[in-house]
């Protein structure tokens, strides 16, 4: 049987849960979304959740959408404020 490799943008964050930290992880283009103890964890878990996804729509004969990370641009901005502003992290 034929195999093709499909890209997905996977955006992984940390985040502090008592004095732990974990990851949690997202794929906007299909949904998904799950959590790890380290990005190792996190990322194979998503890529399971991800194929899951991916059976799922097969199997209700639904198409399949794919990033076209190619033309993708993902960048971060600085941004100058005022000194007296309050930030929070997000």
């Amino acid at each position: 049987m034929q195999k093709q490799v499909l890209n997905y943008r996977i955006i992984i964050e940390p985040e502090k849960m008592d004095k732990k930290t974990v990851y949690n992880a997202y794929c906007p283009t299909l949904d998904v979304a799950d959590y790890g103890n380290s990005i190792d964890e996190v990322l194979k878990s998503i890529k399971d959740g991800i194929a899951l996804a991916i059976e799922c729509l097969k199997d209700k004969g639904q198409e399949i959408p794919v990033d076209n990370i190619e033309k993708q641009v993902v960048t971060t901005a600085q941004v100058e404020v005022l000194a007296n502003v309050r930030i929070v992290a997000a």
